[in-house]
């Protein structure tokens, strides 16, 4: 079995996040979408929800799984999961110049080959960071994100800011 891992912290998965996983999904026999904790972080969802809107979002793809990535290395985490590979998506070049280093240590950590996909011309500005700013100053976000994380975000159901153990 062909099985791939696509990391990202998700706050909040949206449409860029869809497509690089949707393509990756094509490409592999299984794609771990692997929703990880950056400590340095602060996350407008906790780490449960963001997995659920994971999930919700991804429940019609076949051969996706969703789960937290946990403590410890992705490299580490890909090998204990029998990952080939790690997928990515890149919008930029300053994206593949921020992904290349990782891409070879995880490489000679566990073998793991990182495939990098261009990200589609209508996604190319998408972020997480950017869809949050957005959002928090009034702007209308629903062309960029799934409906269960409008619904999250219209109705407000996590604080803002939260520290990154969530």
């Amino acid at each position: 079995m062909r099985r791939a891992v696509c990391p990202g912290s998700f706050d909040p998965i949206h449409n860029g996040h869809l497509e690089v996983i949707a393509r990756a999904a094509g490409l592999f026999d299984e794609v771990i979408v692997a929703v990880s904790t950056n400590y340095a972080k602060k996350y407008r969802f906790p780490l449960e929800e963001r997995i659920d809107m994971a999930r919700e979002t991804l429940a019609s793809l076949r051969g996706i799984v969703v789960e937290p990535v946990g403590e410890g290395l992705l490299a580490e985490y890909c090998k204990q999961r029998g990952v080939s590979a790690i997928v990515k998506g890149l919008r930029s070049s300053s994206d593949f110049d921020y992904e290349l280093p990782m891409a070879t240590m995880n490489r000679q950590l566990s073998g793991v080959e990182t495939v990098f996909l261009p990200t589609e011309g209508n996604y190319l500005h998408l972020s997480s960071t950017l869809i949050k700013e957005v959002f928090t100053l009034g702007g209308s976000v629903s062309d960029y994100v799934p409906r269960s994380v409008l619904k999250r975000l219209l109705a407000g159901e996590s604080s803002s800011d939260q520290p990154g153990r969530g």
